[in-house]
């Protein structure tokens, strides 16, 4: 098993630890009685986490590793890509940690308040997202991550949080001026194609395009829109959903989604997740309680549509 601490997941794994159990109660009647006391915290056989602890007190007096030294300190620090809206951007009429903004701030102050603790957000380019959070320089990562094989190996992830009602999927997006042109990812191999490095869509586009010109990968999604309607790029891999609500939002971006070029994530990696070092486990528990906390009011749902309409707005 992956990691031994409190709590037990689901699936295969609660199966052979119920085994585990039995077989040590007839062999070592102690040890039972111990595991019955420590049960655990694991990742799933998807390689994230899917339990969730109770938060309601707080963070526990007797929480261990990175969530025991936030209960120490006092302080939560978050590190962010704040280029993404809804999810997460930057109002320039406010100053401070107020700046920062989007369904996902939402989300992080929320974590820090049910913790009892203050919240430091930290901005950076995407890329430096994953790799602050993985070498230990802060808590966790909320920035509309989803979830890769890559990212899972290096990383605690979340369950899923943020879910567009549809298949989730990556697509192709272009310019208007190009519909005849590019009917499907088969008709990319003289272009020039765009994706956010490090990003969901850079591996779906690496999985399901053949052939193409040249492939380019971006610090952040803005800067992929922006390719594609400056003529930098003939396409771009974006989220699905997000890109409706971003010809939605900029109906004059003169951009629209290819029909037949929808890549389909498998349904266990869907969710927009938030991410720890690798080993703090108790740490996405706590984070997964206040998920299921916002999920079963549908706190985040409002949160990202009066965001939606709050960026709408700025532009």
């Amino acid at each position: 098993m992956k990691r031994v601490k409190q709590f037990i997941s689901s699936g295969t794994a609660s199966i052979l630890y119920v085994l585990a159990i039995v077989s040590a109660a007839f062999l070592f009647p102690a040890a039972a009685a111990f595991a019955e006391e420590a049960p655990l915290y694991i990742e799933n056989e998807w390689n994230f986490v899917d339990v969730s602890m109770d938060i309601s007190g707080g963070i526990p007096e007797n929480a261990a590793g990175r969530l025991a030294r936030i209960r120490s300190t006092g302080r939560l620090t978050v590190a962010t890509s704040p280029y993404y809206a809804p999810q997460e951007f930057i109002d320039e009429s406010r100053t401070g940690q107020d700046r920062f903004i989007g369904a996902d701030m939402e989300l992080a102050r929320l974590i820090a308040q049910r913790m009892g603790v203050e919240l430091e957000i930290v901005p950076m380019d995407f890329t430096d997202v994953l790799s602050s959070v993985a070498d230990g320089r802060y808590d966790l990562a909320v920035s509309a991550l989803s979830f890769t094989f890559g990212r899972s190996a290096i990383l605690e992830m979340s369950k899923g949080y943020y879910y567009t009602g549809e298949q989730t999927s990556s697509s192709l997006i272009i310019r208007a001026e190009n519909t005849e042109k590019i009917r499907s990812a088969g008709d990319l191999a003289q272009c020039v194609i765009v994706a956010q490095s490090g990003s969901l869509q850079e591996t779906m586009a690496a999985e399901n395009i053949p052939f193409y010109r040249k492939f380019r990968r971006l610090p952040s999604a803005g800067d992929v829109y922006e390719a594609v309607m400056a003529g930098k790029a003939d396409a771009g891999v974006v989220d699905t959903g997000i890109a409706r609500v971003y010809i939605e939002t900029h109906p004059d971006c003169g951009l629209v989604l290819v029909p037949d070029a929808v890549f389909i994530l498998k349904p266990q990696y869907t969710g927009d997740r938030i991410a720890a070092q690798k080993g703090e486990i108790e740490l996405i528990c706590f984070v997964n309680g206040v998920i299921d906390e916002v999920l079963a009011s549908g706190q985040y749902e409002t949160w990202f549509e009066y965001y939606a309409q709050y960026s709408a707005a700025q532009n």
